[in-house]
């Protein structure tokens, strides 16, 4: 059996397996995950918070440094897409059902539970840190995970032609080990694990704040079965597209699926209290950006409330197990992109965005909060789902913005499950470009039937605890291959300078004059000449 076909068995068995676990003992699946979920938070909550800190950083040292200037493929190579082209398909990586479902939610919540009880609730003190704190959770920390991973499969992928996959990226590091592909073999496997997992938790929301959008428009039923049925119209929409050939269709309906986003949260700002709105945000990012080091690295000394848990940590697992997946179609976009831009881009453009849209919905529901317009934040505490369409129905044109609402949702996770399953394919067919069409199929199944089981066995925090568990060992291995990266960097840049040197070519911009020379041994004397002619071009 190949290595690719290992991981693919070993990685649905264990997806099969957790199904069958939840769908058989479902509240003590619940019960099991919930234990687990504390203890992580309990044991290993300052590792969240640290790793993601460090992934910045490590990000803003590269972007900064001596490697800012290499290229995401060959050096003397183009992007595939020009600026705007890049950074309107960023845009699209930035939004997407998770936004949707928190956009609107999120400050209310913190509006009736002020972040680490900075301020009374129902103040105008937490309505600022409300949106502050949402900001945070959705802006660069958040794509400071995706951007990594991007960045990573970026640099194997295009520079030095390998596939994409974790036991590629990792295997530079087990050249002492005797018998590495076991090793590799598993890595491969936690990996696809992770992002299954990561995709599912995303699906869940989707699958939630549709069936609460059904039930609070049209009197949907709101259990189990409706639920069921909705991902099961996904799937089945999802199959079709896979297999006859639809994926176009699919894709053109994802971007006018955006337009639409677009145009409903434009119509919002320009109908609703515009001023309070603009000043919300300027507001909230302005104690965002002044906050953010402290926000970062702050761990409450007791959390009774569980508020870390319930967000920041929740969403800073969430996104280093969906990373893979984001990261993926990041790094498709930017082969050609300097790792300068690549940072630059990744980490402003969409976190600016989701920013612009939680102080656009957000920003309403607060304001209908604050002044009694609409009792939206207890709706909100009791069903986070139907938060979103219960602000729609106290505004004009409320039916029209609930169904669009809903096609955006739906949209979204055919689009999902269709790019997701490629993804995951993708990474159980070594690395390949087309993985077959019964992978991708058998990975939307088991993606759908993991998903439903979490909703099943404990709804949303059964998919905030699957996050969670699957995140933190997958957070170890994305440090090792941050160490792979710097020693492939270095080794890469060596190599660049010493073939310029050989062309008596000049140095990259930035670089140290020695390196090349350091390279290729010159004795002492050799490196004194060379760099008198380098302060005094005049000597010969």
């Amino acid at each position: 059996m190949s290595a690719s076909q290992r991981v693919y068995v070993i990685s649905a068995a264990i997806i099969i397996a957790l199904v069958i676990a939840g769908a058989a003992w479902p509240d003590h699946f619940a019960d099991v995950a919930g234990i687990l979920h504390h203890r992580i938070s309990q044991f290993f909550g300052w590792f969240y918070l640290l790793a993601v800190f460090a992934f910045i950083v490590f990000l803003l040292f590269l972007a900064f440094g001596r490697y800012g200037k290499t290229r995401l493929g060959p050096q003397d190579g183009t992007p595939d897409y020009d600026f705007f082209s890049w950074l309107s398909m960023l845009l699209s990586a930035g939004f997407g059902v998770g936004l949707v479902f928190y956009g609107m939610a999120e400050p209310m919540l913190h509006y009736l539970k002020p972040p680490h009880g900075l301020a009374e609730p129902g103040t105008p003190e937490a309505a600022e840190l409300a949106l502050q704190y949402s900001f945070f959770h959705w802006g660069v920390n958040q794509w400071a995970a995706f951007s990594l991973v991007g960045l990573i499969i970026a640099f194997f992928q295009f520079r030095k032609g390998r596939p994409g996959l974790v036991s590629n990226m990792v295997e530079p590091m087990m050249t002492k080990v005797k018998r590495p592909q076991p090793l590799l073999d598993g890595l491969n496997v936690l990996a696809v694990v992770a992002t299954v997992m990561g995709i599912a938790t995303s699906l869940g929301l989707g699958v939630l704040q549709m069936n609460g959008g059904l039930a609070t428009v049209f009197g949907w039923s709101d259990s189990f079965g409706s639920k069921l049925i909705i991902l099961a119209a996904m799937f089945i929409v999802y199959t079709a597209s896979s297999s006859s050939g639809l994926d176009r269709g699919i894709r053109w309906l994802s971007n006018l699926n955006i337009g639409f986003a677009i145009l409903m949260m434009l119509y919002l700002l320009m109908t609703g209290p515009t001023l309070y709105i603009l000043d919300g945000f300027i507001n909230g990012m302005g104690a965002y950006i002044g906050n953010f080091v402290q926000m970062s690295l702050t761990i409450p000394p007791d959390d009774e409330s569980g508020w870390m848990n319930d967000f920041t940590l929740f969403y800073w697992a969430w996104v280093i197990a969906w990373s893979p997946y984001v990261g993926t179609f990041i790094a498709r976009i930017s082969r050609g992109r300097t790792i300068q831009e690549f940072v630059f881009g990744v980490l402003i453009v969409p976190p600016l965005f989701a920013c612009v849209w939680i102080a656009v919905f957000g920003g309403y529901a607060l304001h209908l909060e604050t002044t009694g317009l609409a009792q939206l934040a207890n709706t909100v505490a009791e069903d986070v789902p139907s938060g979103l369409f219960a602000m729609f129905d106290v505004l004009p044109g409320s039916l029209l913005l609930s169904g669009l609402s809903l096609l955006l949702i739906f949209v979204f996770l055919v689009t999902s499950v269709d790019s997701a399953t490629y993804i995951v394919a993708q990474m159980t067919d070594d690395g390949s470009l087309n993985p077959p069409l019964h992978k991708r199929l058998t990975w939307g199944v088991l993606i759908s039937a993991i998903c439903i089981t979490l909703i099943a066995a404990s709804g949303l925090q059964g998919l905030q605890s699957a996050s969670l568990l699957v995140a933190l060992p997958f957070t170890f291995v994305l440090f090792l291959i941050m160490l792979v990266l710097l020693r492939e960097l270095a080794e890469d840049r060596r190599q660049l300078l010493l073939d310029l040197y050989h062309r008596n070519d000049s140095t990259p911009v930035g670089a140290d004059i020695f390196e090349a020379d350091e390279i290729s041994e010159l004795n002492v004397e050799e490196r004194i000449r060379r760099r008198m002619k380098v302060t005094n071009p005049r000597l010969k």
